[in-house]
């Protein structure tokens, strides 16, 4: 994929991870190009599926989601079918911020927000605990993030 890209389309791409609703006039401007080559680069990369969509970044801690716990989860079943049937259900929890497939001592890492302790116990039991083949989990509350943010190039 890096062969196909040169150095303006790095620029495009490191503008609109900070920014993507920058106008392609202010856009064209920074990249030092007109307005057309530059909205025409942009379907390309969207085309392409590098750009994937654009979307608002809400605050966790306005929302008042202000408590993050990781959770292992170990699986009963890791055929497949059950992976499938898991990543599908975990999908569908709005408080699961994050979810990797992990290699190691077990299968999943979990990212959950919440508003409290309280709020996180109910959610570990009544939308984490009771997803398909979850064997066992293990909880670790995190106590202040050091580094958080999105991912961009700039």
């Amino acid at each position: 994929m890096d062969e196909d890209l040169d150095s303006i389309d790095w620029k495009i791409l490191a503008e609109l991870t900070e920014n993507a609703r920058l106008p392609v006039a202010e856009l064209a401007r920074k990249v030092g190009l007109s307005k057309t080559p530059v909205a025409l680069r942009i379907r390309r990369l969207e085309e392409i599926g590098l750009i994937t969509g654009y979307r608002a970044i809400l605050s966790p801690l306005k929302l008042g989601l202000t408590n993050v716990t990781y959770l292992q989860v170990s699986m009963s079943d890791t055929r497949e079918k059950a992976l499938q049937q898991f990543n599908a259900a975990v999908r569908a929890i709005p408080e699961v911020e994050e979810c990797y497939m992990i290699a190691g001592g077990y299968d999943y890492l979990l990212k959950v927000r919440s508003r409290d302790m309280a709020h996180f116990r109910r959610i570990l039991a009544e939308k984490i605990s009771v997803l398909p083949h979850v064997s066992n989990t293990s909880t670790h509350v995190s106590m202040e993030a050091v580094v958080e943010q999105n991912f961009s190039l700039g």
